[in-house]
């Protein structure tokens, strides 16, 4: 773990040590300047003497320049091109500091700068062995000089105190140094995750079902995701623009006198609702989030169907079989009854008994789920049996019930299910229809579509109010004291499962619904090999 760490930082150190050969390089160009200015004003104060420095320093420069290119070039073995630039400066200061007189010259402090620097960028017991260079160095000059008779016995005591804060010197950089490179680690570290969070969180964004915008203060679009570009659409320089409505909401929301979320209307694209909360950002951003109202209505419905179809095992046990045992029951007493009432309360008991057994089939029927095996029916043969069979079963006259026929139109639809949802229609079509002859109109058309076909049902009822247009296809929902709420609901779902689509169109003066299919010639069942449908 230790050498992962430190391999994770190497990278650092090589750049590290860069600086550090500029920094020699910048000294020796310093140095070379000092020689070259006229007067010796600079280099006779250190005690240096005046000729012989420029070959010492050009070299020096040459080992500094050579030192910093292959610190570029070549990043391998750092250890030994680092001990080696140490080395080179040891030397150099040591002599530097003999020609100088030793430590009253005050060179000492280029080398203790050379350790430091060095101690920053080393690791490990390599800074000690720098510093005990760097006091050897120092020793030996300042014991050359004193046998020499140049320096007295007591400036060993000043070289020793320079020795020691070599130490001191690399000991306090390196631990430094660790500390710095620590918290690089930890920030690049931190940099990684957060750029791991924020790619995350992006791809959770744009994967999201709703749209999400990220809105400026004066109203300016910042940030969508493709969902809020497919809903609102972009305009020519490819940004998002705020509806109106959403613009104003927003506006209202930001100074405490809306609400946090608003509903409203896009032109051919149905109704969304959008909420509002605030990001904290210093720069008051705001998050809006769009949702497609059809869509979390479609999701309540399938709730409200799972619900429904959990509760129809219960119903067939529950409530059918005690409803046969009443019928049964009250077939018995008609037969022993005389009693012109009692005849009559029994009619009663008979008639609720058969419409609570009609509502428990429905809602049976609307928690099972039937494969349709569609066929290619003649509409026009189909209908007329069946307004045949429909008008002796409810006792109409058949006038009441016009049909137009086009016989040669053809419609793919599974027989039953068929039956089922004209059935379904034209219930609801007599129960609010006049009396008079035609009052229900059943018509056979192409469609507007090249190979549908259309069945339209008419009335001349009240017709369906602007307020239950959306409403009379949901499950449960009737306006008559005998309805169950599930007849346009099941046939919308049985069109559904042939294809077809069922559709209540707008206007006054009557319901129109429009069963939408596919027609098309049949062909002979022996011809269809693979037994599709054309």
């Amino acid at each position: 773990m230790r050498r992962d760490w430190l391999s994770s930082t190497w990278e650092a150190n090589w750049r590290s040590f860069q600086y550090f050969n500029l920094y020699r390089l910048i000294l020796t160009a310093l140095f070379f300047l000092a020689i070259v200015t006229p007067g010796d004003w600079v280099i006779r104060p250190l005690g240096l003497p005046t000729q012989g420095l420029m070959f010492p320093v050009a070299f020096y420069g040459v080992l500094v320049v050579a030192g910093l290119l292959l610190s570029i070039h070549w990043q391998q073995h750092f250890n030994t091109q680092l001990s080696m630039q140490v080395l080179v400066d040891v030397l150099v200061s040591g002599l530097l500091l003999h020609r100088a007189g030793g430590v009253v010259s005050g060179l000492g402090v280029l080398m203790l700068v050379s350790l430091a620097a060095a101690s920053l960028v080393g690791r490990g017991r390599l800074v000690l062995f720098y510093a005990a260079q760097g006091t050897l160095a120092l020793l030996t000059a300042q014991v050359a000089l004193i046998l020499n008779n140049e320096a007295d016995f007591s400036s060993l005591f000043h070289a020793g105190l320079i020795s020691a804060a070599f130490f001191a010197t690399a000991i306090l950089a390196r631990l430094l140094g660790q500390r710095l490179m620590a918290n690089e680690e930890l920030a690049k570290r931190r940099g990684v995750a957060l750029e791991n969070q924020i790619r995350i969180s992006q791809r959770v964004v744009e994967r999201m079902q709703d749209g999400v915008l990220i809105v400026a203060r004066g109203g300016r679009v910042v940030r969508n995701n493709p969902m809020a570009a497919q809903m609102l659409g972009a305009g020519g320089d490819g940004m998002v623009r705020l509806p109106m409505a959403v613009d104003a909401g927003l506006a209202a929301w930001r100074t405490g006198s809306g609400p946090a979320s608003i509903e409203f209307s896009l032109p051919q694209a149905g109704e969304w609702r959008a909420r509002f909360e605030s990001t904290d950002s210093s720069d008051g951003e705001a998050l809006i989030f769009f949702e497609d109202l059809g869509h979390v209505r479609a999701q309540a419905q399938q709730l409200k169907l799972a619900a429904l179809g959990r509760l129809t095992a219960s119903i067939a046990h529950e409530i059918r079989n005690p409803l046969a045992s009443i019928a049964h029951a009250g077939e018995l007493l008609r037969e022993e009854c005389r009693d012109e009432l009692q005849l009559r309360l029994l009619r009663i008991v008979g008639d609720n008994v058969a419409r609570l057994d009609r509502i428990v089939r429905d809602v049976l029927d609307l928690g099972r789920q039937r494969q349709a095996t569609p066929e290619c029916l003649p509409l026009g043969e189909f209908c007329r049996a069946f307004l045949e069979e429909f008008s002796a079963s409810e006792r109409l006259p058949t006038v009441r019930i016009g049909f137009g026929d086009a016989s040669d139109l053809r419609l793919y639809f599974d027989p039953s299910q068929l039956h089922q949802v004209l059935w379904n229609l034209l219930v609801n079509a007599v129960r609010y229809a006049s009396d008079r002859p035609g009052a229900v109109q059943l018509a056979i058309l192409p469609g507007n579509l090249p190979g549908r076909v259309e069945l339209h049902l008419r009335d001349d009822g009240p017709g369906v109010s602007p307020a239950d247009r959306e409403k009379i296809f949901e499950p449960f929902f009737t306006r008559h004291h005998q309805g169950t709420g599930l007849g346009l609901f099941i046939a919308r779902e049985l069109c559904a499962a042939n294809g077809a689509t069922l559709d209540l169109l707008p206007g006054e003066g009557g319901a129109h619904f429009i069963i939408a299919g596919r027609g098309g010639p049949c062909r002979q069942p022996e011809t269809n090999v693979a037994g599709d449908l054309p």
